[in-house]
């Protein structure tokens, strides 16, 4: 099923996806905290990416207050990693090993399919929060593969994650209901020009360092771009088999996303006006933190305005196709195909 068909909507995405709507959820809507009265993690193992500060430290430290048994902090600085762990074992009575430090380097395709080699050891996977991202203020382009960095993090290493860790979470989940892989996205994603949509082939589009660069922009479009092959990842892949889905923390201050700015004007303006009208991480990490321990097949794969239209499902295809090009040395078309026949 197509994410245009497969759910009714208590809203139209448009209008959710309205800036009106947003600032309606900034100021004016709380999430609700996830209790153990809600769920109980006690026996599950999480892997939580970009969670050495911010909002993924945070999520980690929700994933422990209700009680799950193992964690994997993944993390790009393994000594700050470090000082996470201690900071979450702070007032804490747990077993040895319940936190781990993995090194994880989402501009590096070596990183991550070395990490999911490691997570494949794992006696059991069952929740994966993939939370770490990039918001570059200067144009940058990966040296080894030639995309512009927001799209290599945020989209195109974040799709090779999800891929290698799907077969690992199918597998190794523990008890019978199905696993979840959360991506976390942004209301940005909704507001996207998205100026390449029409470019053939697509990915080729952000391989240049001669774009217009418009820093919220390629940002936006490289969450977009995510939740496009989120969208056909929920077609090849069954609820049942793997719950992938998206969710948004809102603007929050402390996410440490603006971090390339510091030291900047443009830094300290974007800071004020964070702190002005940002949740807290805290809060921010709530939606995060639901998307992957509650709820059901409803929300496998639901996305921005674009995708439920007949020029998104369009895209999304042919995104789908050059990802799969793109990340051939992982051998991804067999994963997916295996995951296909487990349905």
């Amino acid at each position: 099923m197509s994410p245009a068909v497969a759910f009714a909507f208590d809203i139209t995405p448009e209008k959710e996806a309205s800036l009106r709507q947003y600032l309606h959820r900034q100021f004016f809507v709380t999430p609700p905290a996830v209790s153990r009265r809600d769920v109980d993690l006690s026996g599950k193992t999480a892997i939580v990416t970009g969670s050495n500060a911010g909002l993924g430290l945070e999520c980690a430290r929700q994933l422990l207050d209700l009680g799950i048994s193992k964690l994997i902090l993944a993390v790009r600085d393994e000594s700050k990693g470090e000082s996470a762990r201690e900071i979450l074992l702070q007032g804490r009575k747990l077993d040895a090993g319940a936190i781990e430090v993995w090194k994880l380097d989402l501009s590096s395709y070596d990183s991550i399919t070395k990490f999911a080699e490691r997570a494949n050891d794992l006696e059991n996977l069952d929740i994966a929060i993939l939370n770490a991202g990039v918001y570059k203020v200067e144009l940058t382009i990966n040296p080894k593969t030639g995309f512009e960095e927001d799209v290599q993090v945020n989209c195109v290493s974040t799709a090779l994650l999800t891929l290698l860790l799907l077969p690992i979470v199918s597998k190794k989940r523990s008890g019978t209901a199905p696993g979840r892989i959360t991506i976390v996205s942004s209301d940005t994603a909704g507001w996207a020009k998205f100026l390449e949509r029409g470019s053939d082939p697509l990915l080729k589009a952000f391989k240049t360092n001669e774009l217009k660069w418009d820093m919220q922009e390629r940002y936006s479009t490289s969450k977009l771009l995510t939740q496009l092959f989120l969208s056909q990842l929920a077609t090849h892949v069954a609820p049942s088999v793997v719950t992938v889905d998206s969710a948004n923390p809102g603007f929050c201050y402390g996410s440490g996303l603006q971090r390339d700015g510091n030291g900047t004007v443009l830094g300290f303006i974007v800071r004020v006006v964070t702190r002005i009208i940002g949740r807290p991480v805290t809060i921010g990490a709530r939606p995060l933190v639901a998307a992957a321990v509650k709820f059901g097949d409803e929300v496998h794969g639901q996305m921005a305005p674009i995708i439920y239209t007949p020029e998104g499902e369009r895209v999304a295809r042919k995104l789908w196709d050059e990802l799969m090009d793109e990340l051939a040395f992982a051998d991804v078309r067999s994963i997916v195909g295996g995951l296909e026949k487990e349905a």
